[in-house]
């Protein structure tokens, strides 16, 4: 392998002759092997989207020269376009230097590099800073503004999916609900016979929960679109002409057809990041959400014989290496696992937004790769439990009709008619002999049989007829 020599202000390092980034990526690679985990293409991606439109912004206020800042515009367009062809040339670890300055760096030497080899179609001057890493590429910018902005915008285009996911899965739970409107079954508290409820009443509630999930994500996703870039090194502006903040998100939004907005106060964004924890909350309370649906469903398709079996999940694969015919809720403990690693990435976000200090927060590589996990593994996930789990459920009519009609808090519908106490002997006396509640009513003749219909019917016992 050929090598070329570049030097910064700690000396001398050989270079893969052919690499694009430069002496300051290969320091961090050298000091920071740690995971072999590199940064979300969607930060890298969005970083560069920032280099563009601070070069055009540097164009247009005649900051540059011309021919750089356009060189500049296409090297990253190109990175953008052929993203594969260059995604080796990001190899730097997510545990590295706090405000994220490594894989900054990284991207201004590539992009610097490039550039380089678009302007002369040579690589021999590859590091020689014909186009200057931190004075052109970075022109403008601090990985203090940038990293921010960079975690703000990926999150923002990437919860764009999630929030279709979840549309989506609302609408598949309430098709079951409508599905299911007419099954009576027993409800349960404490894991124990509670009052009856429909089957459909139970799909409804679910989609609720998301409904209100989706409110809490498009909320916290507001927050999102007020980006820190052009704020510099603590917020101030330092080194940047007048207007070149709000230039900057003009050029971002044509670029995105997004509505970006600067920071209100410049200080303020570099140094906290409570935006990106608030939203990284939103998405902890849907993996709440997702875990406990996902919980009752495996519950209700328990079975076939020995659990509650009141639903039928799709098989999807055999669920035992050992016990043939055996098939496991597969689906609902992925996305079990996928809720906890939320939890968990929520844990990591929030200590590390707390932990900023002074005008700045150093953990941002930690807290932009835990918040694009949560992102995407909650989008992937929720599209896999709508298609592959909850759209293929059917209703066991027979067994919750069962369960319906034996549970012995079935009375509890009688408790203003018979009070509580003899209601409380009626259930006692069911489950020492067995028979159904409506039975023992009759037979005692606390009430006629069509008084038993009229308050055990399932409108009545449902709530439906108070609609």
């Amino acid at each position: 392998m050929k090598f070329r020599i570049e030097k910064d202000s700690l000396g001398e390092k050989d270079i893969p002759g052919d690499a694009y980034f430069g002496i300051h990526t290969l320091r961090s690679v050298e000091n920071f092997q740690i995971s072999g985990i590199v940064m979300h293409e969607e930060i890298i991606k969005a970083i560069i989207y920032l280099k563009i439109s601070c070069a055009k912004t540097n164009l247009e206020l005649e900051t540059i020269d011309k021919g750089k800042g356009e060189t500049i515009i296409n090297a990253s367009e190109e990175i953008l376009k052929n993203f594969e062809k260059y995604k080796s040339q990001f190899p730097i670890d997510i545990f590295q230097a706090g405000s994220g300055t490594s894989l900054n760096m990284n991207i201004n030497e590539v992009i610097a590099n490039l550039a380089v080899e678009i302007l002369e179609n040579k690589k021999e001057n590859f590091g020689k800073k014909i186009i200057h890493p931190n004075d052109d590429v970075n022109k403008g910018q601090s990985t203090n503004d940038v990293m921010p902005s960079a975690m703000k915008i990926s999150a923002y285009l990437l919860s764009e999916n999630l929030i279709c996911a979840l549309e989506n899965l609302e609408n598949v739970l309430s098709n079951k609900g409508n599905e299911f409107k007419d099954i009576l079954k027993s409800g349960r508290t404490h894991l124990q016979d509670a009052v009856p409820m429909t089957v459909g009443q139970e799909f409804q509630a679910y989609s609720r929960a998301i409904e209100k999930d989706i409110g809490r994500v498009n909320f916290a996703g507001k927050f999102l679109e007020e980006l820190a870039i052009g704020g510099n090194a603590i917020g101030t502006g330092i080194n940047t002409p007048p207007k070149f903040r709000e230039i900057i998100i003009k050029h971002l939004n044509f670029y995105l057809k997004r509505n970006f907005v600067p920071a209100k106060n410049g200080i303020e964004s570099v140094q906290f990041l409570t935006d990106i924890a608030n939203f990284s909350s939103a998405l902890k309370m849907l993996a709440i959400d997702l875990n406990k649906i996902s919980n009752d469903l495996r519950l209700l398709n328990s079975g076939p014989y020995t659990g509650f079996s009141e639903i039928f999940l799709p098989a999807v694969e055999p669920g035992s290496s050992i016990m043939p015919g055996k098939i496991n809720p597969s689906i609902c403990e992925a996305i079990n696992q996928v809720c906890f690693k939320v939890f968990g990435n929520d844990l990591t976000i929030t200590t590390s937004c707390a932990a900023g200090q002074l005008e700045l927060n150093t953990h941002m590589p930690i807290i932009a790769y835990s918040l694009i996990e949560s992102i995407k593994i909650l989008t992937n996930g929720i599209n896999i439990f709508a298609e592959k789990a909850v759209k293929g459920i059917k209703a066991n009519e027979e067994r919750c009709k069962f369960y319906a009609e034996h549970s012995l808090s079935l009375i509890t519908a009688l408790n203003p008619i018979l009070g509580y106490d003899k209601c409380a002997e009626i259930a006692k006396e069911a489950k020492r002999t067995n028979k159904s509640i409506k039975e023992i009513i009759i037979e005692k003749k606390y009430l006629s049989k069509e008084e038993v219909d009229k308050f055990l019917n399932a409108k009545f016992l449902t709530g439906q007829n108070l609609k």
